[in-house]
């Protein structure tokens, strides 16, 4: 059975499509991390389900990246109820 979360918006991803979620405070410092973010912003591959700054950002195996106001760990935590339901 599939699991699903809830990024924010209408964004809703099954888990096994999230490669990691990270947390644009601790990763946009690097010059690496925001290269990447801007050539997946180049390339159109970045949808924000952010109403407001977003916080987070969500990598998805088809390349997708999903800027989200929930932080990493509101999302870990979302997975966490799902587990022991």
């Amino acid at each position: 059975m599939s699991r699903y979360i809830y990024l924010g918006g209408d964004a809703v991803r099954r888990e096994d499509a999230v490669i990691g979620v990270f947390d644009l405070d601790n990763t946009s410092w690097s010059h690496r991390t925001r290269a990447f973010l801007a050539r997946a912003e180049q390339e159109g591959r970045v949808i924000s389900a952010a109403e407001d700054i977003p916080r987070s950002f969500v990598l998805c195996t088809d390349g997708t990246v999903i800027l989200t106001q929930p932080t990493p760990a509101t999302l870990a935590r979302r997975l966490d109820e799902q587990e022991r339901i």
